[in-house]
């Protein structure tokens, strides 16, 4: 009876640990920041001297350790990832290909924290372009987690200041967006799904909704990422740009009031939250709409 009463014992303090939030740790290397979870490889956190702007890459899943994001090809030369940045701003571009046309450039990227469950890393990054000033200047902290084995978050959190008079044009290019990998594309039978459960680009294109998530089939069972936004960001929800080739960014540059521009005045701070959850599982499994319910209660 003793014999029995300890094993049962240990097998509840295996699945007991199972569910508990897991060790982080981070190592500066040059110009990235690399964030494990236990032994196992999560993200890096890339600000290149020779990049657009900083991104996030590769950005591993808890149950396959390979990557739910993808980074570039040649149709889509400017998605990287994970990422931040903005189109016509002031006549240049903090998106697109091209150094000489503006960039995110990071003038402090540090670790912050680094021990016991979470990893801070703060940043600071000035928008700029060749002969002309900088518009914008931002900080940003970023909070990585991982919950559970199955569960790794990250809390982009970001404070943009406006140098000047800010007139951001009509795009589609702008602010916190994921180009997802090939195998969990809706178009390799992928999901897409926001918070009111509609699916694909044709339902959730242009609606605005707390969060979206995307996942699908891997050889090692399902997995996903999701965006969310929290409901304190200017804005909120914005309406989602989204592909079904795997793209997701909540963007409301795309969809201006007057229809044409989104104006900034000089001084003017924006504050802007975003949680990325990467999950084993499926939306449902992973209790997507419970983990946005605990998010913005925060």
């Amino acid at each position: 009876m003793k014999k029995v009463l300890l094993i049962t014992l240990a097998f509840l303090g295996i699945n007991a640990l199972q569910g508990q939030e897991q060790t982080l740790s981070a190592t500066k290397i040059g110009e990235r920041i690399d964030i494990h979870v236990g032994h196992n490889f999560f993200t890096s956190y890339q600000f290149r001297s020779d990049e657009k702007y900083p991104f996030f890459f590769p950005v591993n899943g808890p149950k396959s350790g390979g990557t739910v994001t993808s980074m570039r090809n040649a149709e889509y030369p400017h998605h990287s990832s994970l990422y931040f940045g903005c189109d016509k701003v002031n006549g240049g571009n903090y998106w697109q290909e091209g150094l000489d046309r503006g960039r995110i450039i990071s003038i402090g990227a540090c670790i912050k924290e680094a021990k016991g469950t979470k990893v801070i890393i703060e940043d600071e990054c000035i928008w700029k372009r060749p002969d002309a000033d900088a518009p914008i200047k931002d900080k940003r902290v970023i909070t990585i987690s991982s919950p559970s084995k199955d569960l790794y978050q990250i809390d982009f959190d970001i404070e943009m200041e406006m140098l000047m008079d800010v007139s951001i044009l009509k795009t589609n290019h702008s602010l916190f967006s994921a180009r997802i990998a090939t195998d969990l594309t809706v178009k390799q039978g992928g999901v897409m799904i926001n918070s009111e459960l509609k699916q694909g680009e044709k339902n959730t294109f242009g609606v605005a909704s707390p969060w979206i998530d995307c996942c699908g089939e891997r050889k090692t069972g399902t997995e996903g990422i999701a965006i969310m936004q929290h409901p304190s960001n200017k804005w909120y929800p914005s309406p989602w740009f989204t592909r079904d080739y795997g793209f997701i960014s909540p963007t409301p540059m795309y969809w201006p009031e007057d229809g044409k521009s989104t104006e900034l005045r000089k001084g003017e701070i924006i504050k802007l939250r975003y949680r990325v959850v990467v999950h084993a599982g499926n939306t449902s499994e992973a209790n997507i709409a419970k983990l946005f319910e605990e998010y913005k209660r925060q």
